[in-house]
């Protein structure tokens, strides 16, 4: 007599002819299609700038230097900034996508969680008190003062009744980073050298950072990487709401605080290599989820694409729009960012309405 065994309960597989080969193959082939679209932005990063270099020269200075002409822009200046971008671009994507998923808020960013704000109080003091003057000066200053920001504001917030719950969170972040703010522009005000020292790094810029800069940060954002993609599954049921998600089994504590760990790690890691680069946060999770759904596989692993991509086209934006000068990313992103802010302000009240 044979015994049929029960079905599993894993996840079917993806045959042909299953209802769920269709989407993964779409799902996939838009997450190649976003590979070449970094790979492009990363080519274009490369060869334009605010000096014209010839496509040989730039061919040259990547394949075999021989310090001529032009080919020192390409080598010294381009690839340090470009691999920055794309370092910058993918923690600056994932944490955002994160820190929405955690908070259930599309509208919430690095800012909210005291990131920018810690890391802006720790450079402006690390320039005043103790005399730091280069980047390489003060960037673990900054990488310090991200990561207590956001580890302050989670504390604070778990010490009420509603410990741990995400509007808690982002009312501490928000009245943490206005007190941090508030501290720093103090410190600017009696230290004109603080204050013109933290005008550059305000703005978010690119340039000017060595490949030592991204060698620095690039570690926390690989471990920021791995624990994201750990916790991406569970942040499925996290966004059923509490309720929901506590009845199936989710763990929501522990997922919430790795996503944290890992918000810390990339957010403090962005904002400490090259400043508060505004709104890019704000898009990528939105574009991406137009392109994937609400699954938060996906979506970290668009974010690692579109991140990046976005960032880099802002960059190149920058160094074309008001040659031979050039404008930061942070102000390209803001002049951008600022009109999909207000349509996602508008779109989120639409809703609210019905």
């Amino acid at each position: 007599m044979s015994v049929v065994a029960p079905p599993s309960a894993q996840e079917p597989p993806s045959t042909p002819d299953s209802p769920l080969a269709g989407p993964r193959r779409r799902l996939t082939l838009g997450l190649l299609a976003c590979a070449v679209v970094l790979v492009a932005t990363s080519v274009a990063s490369v060869a334009i700038g605010t000096e014209n270099v010839a496509p040989h020269e730039v061919w040259s200075a990547l394949t075999h230097y021989t310090d001529r002409g032009n080919e020192w822009i390409v080598r010294d200046l381009r690839v340090p900034r470009t691999v920055l971008a794309i370092v910058v671009g993918v923690a600056i994507g994932l944490s955002a996508s994160l820190i929405q998923a955690v908070t259930r808020n599309p509208l919430a960013d690095a800012q909210v969680l005291g990131v920018n704000s810690g890391a802006s109080l720790c450079v402006v003091w690390a320039i005043s008190f103790l005399g730091a003057q280069r980047i390489t000066d003060y960037l673990w200053f900054a990488f310090a003062g991200a990561m207590a920001g956001i580890v302050i504001v989670y504390l604070v917030s778990s010490l009420s009744r509603a410990a741990g719950n995400p509007v808690q969170m982002l009312l501490a972040g928000v009245a943490l980073g206005a007190i941090m703010d508030g501290a720093n522009f103090t410190v600017r005000l009696h230290d004109p050298r603080a204050f013109d020292a933290m005008r550059f790094w305000d703005t978010g810029a690119l340039d000017e950072r060595p490949l030592s800069v991204t060698a620095v940060v690039a570690p926390f954002v690989v471990v920021g990487m791995i624990l994201c993609f750990a916790v991406s599954r569970s942040l499925n049921v996290v966004a059923m709401g509490d309720d929901l998600a506590t009845a199936m089994g989710g763990r929501l504590r522990r997922t919430r605080v790795t996503a944290l760990v890992a918000v810390t790690l990339l957010a403090g890691a962005a904002t400490a290599a090259c400043g508060p680069i505004g709104f890019i946060g704000l898009m990528v999770p939105h574009i991406v989820r137009r392109l994937t759904g609400p699954d938060w596989r996906w979506i970290m692993a668009y974010s690692t694409m579109v991140g990046p991509s976005l960032l880099l086209v802002a960059d190149v934006v920058g160094r074309l729009i008001i040659r031979p000068s050039e404008l930061p990313a942070g102000i390209v992103t803001a002049f951008i960012g600022a009109p999909v802010l207000i349509w996602l302000i508008r779109r989120e009240s639409a809703r609210a309405g019905r």
